[in-house]
Formats: C-alpha cells, sequence, structure tokens
C-alpha cells in the first residue's frame, strides 16, 4: 500500500496524544477512497484496561458508522498495534494498518507490551485480509514515547 497522506495521518494521531500523553497511543481511521477521517481514538487503559487507542477508535466508528464498508478503511495509530488491538482491527475488517513506533522498540525502551508482531497476528489469520505498514514518522512516534518515559520513569 502506497500512499502520500500516511505522515499527513499519522500526524493527527501525534495530535491526539496530547489527551493521553503519559500513554501516547492515538488512532486516526481514514476512508481509503475519499480521505475522510471517520473515526480517532486515544488510550483510555485508565478508565478500562481494554481501551487502546485503536480500541477506542474503532467503537467510535462503530458508533458513527456502524453500515460503512471497512475493507476500505486504513488505521493509523502512533505506535504498531498490540495482538489484543490487532485481533480487533482484523475482526473489525478494517482493510490496513499503518503505524509509526514499533513493538520492538516499546520494549527496548522498557514499556511492558506482547512481544508479537502486528503482521504476524494479521498473517496467521486465515480469511482476513489486512495490510500492515510499519515505519511512518518513526523518529517522531519514538519520542512520544520516550518523552512519557522520562516524565515516569520505570514504566
Amino acid at each position: 500500500m502506497s500512499g502520500p497522506d500516511h505522515e499527513r495521518y499519522i500526524r493527527r494521531a501525534i495530535e491526539l496524544t496530547t489527551n493521553a500523553p503519559d500513554l501516547p497511543f492515538a488512532a486516526v481511521i481514514v476512508h481509503r477512497g475519499t480521505g475522510d477521517v471517520v473515526a480517532e481514538g486515544w488510550n483510555k487503559s485508565s478508565e478500562n484496561p481494554t481501551l487502546h487507542g485503536e480500541i477506542d477508535a474503532i467503537n467510535n466508528l462503530i458508533a458513527a458508522a456502524p453500515d460503512l464498508d471497512r475493507s476500505e478503511l486504513v488505521l493509523y495509530t502512533t505506535a504498531e498495534p498490540c495482538p489484543m488491538c490487532q485481533g480487533a482491527i482484523l475482526w473489525s475488517g478494517i482493510g490496513a494498518v499503518v503505524f509509526g513506533a514499533s513493538i520492538r522498540f516499546l520494549l527496548d525502551i522498557g514499556w511492558r507490551q506482547i512481544d508479537v508482531p502486528a503482521a504476524e497476528v494479521a498473517r496467521r489469520a486465515p480469511g482476513c485480509k489486512c495490510e500492515v505498514v510499519g515505519g511512518v514518522l518513526e523518529a517522531e512516534c519514538n519520542e512520544l514515547f520516550l518523552t512519557a518515559s522520562r516524565a515516569a520513569p520505570g514504566r
């Protein structure tokens, strides 16, 4: 999947992290054909441990547009979806994911993560089609997590 607008939508996800700067996981869901942002979300795991940024965005999508053809959607996120989030993306039928920071990077700087890449989850889901693209604005996304780590050491 190519897309000159990948950076634009990752930048929007980065902007959304101001809602939860200590957990800078945020997501934007975009219609591939029109470029319209159809949903956004950010980490609310302090309210509910399953409310990661991607899950919040998916919930907002379903509330706003339950009948939308989700195969035409791309989910942009500041960090690689964890296995729970990638599973939810697959079950919801979203056609592609684009992320900035990798799970490996988050593990390397001490964040708790499940060490299973999103592409591996997608590959092991027969019948589900979801392209996974990583490393878009990676340095900027990495910096979000480094900054949060400095603010709360021992994360």
